[in-house]
């Protein structure tokens, strides 16, 4: 008997994947990881990812969804974690949401020793004023 329903197609993204549609997944694949291609037994059991990440516009979905291995699994999340967390980082940036967080604060350059600046000989001593006069000697 054919299917009436080419795929199945969730009415939300909580919504549970049925047992059905997961071993039509896993047939699909021949039995084996989507990524590495282990085959799937009592030890590699599947976890069912989407294809396309749902917080990237994915569907929950049959077409959208495939079986993995666990460690592949994990190392997915974690790329696709890292990824988003720059994406939410930049846009709340651009909307203003966050502020940048500011300079490196680092201890900056070594102060180079002050030259001495004092004069070696003594000036002599004043013979006309500001104005051009000329000063009186006081012994």
């Amino acid at each position: 008997m054919a299917r009436t329903v080419s795929e199945w197609v969730a009415r939300n993204d909580d919504a549970k994947i049925p047992n059905g549609v997961k071993q039509r997944i896993v047939d699909r694949q021949g039995g084996c990881c989507a990524l590495s291609g282990k085959v799937f037994g009592p030890g590699n059991k599947p976890e069912f990812d989407h294809k396309v990440a749902l917080w990237l516009g994915g569907e929950h979905r049959e077409g959208n969804l495939h079986a993995i291995c666990k460690e592949e699994h994990k190392a997915k999340t974690a790329a696709e974690a890292t990824v988003r967390a720059k994406v939410n980082s930049n846009r709340q940036k651009h909307l203003g949401i966050t502020v940048p967080k500011g300079t490196i604060k680092s201890p900056g350059f070594l102060k180079a020793a002050k030259a001495d600046h004092s004069l070696t000989k003594p000036l002599p001593p004043r013979v006309r004023d500001v104005f051009g006069r000329n000063i009186a000697r006081q012994s």
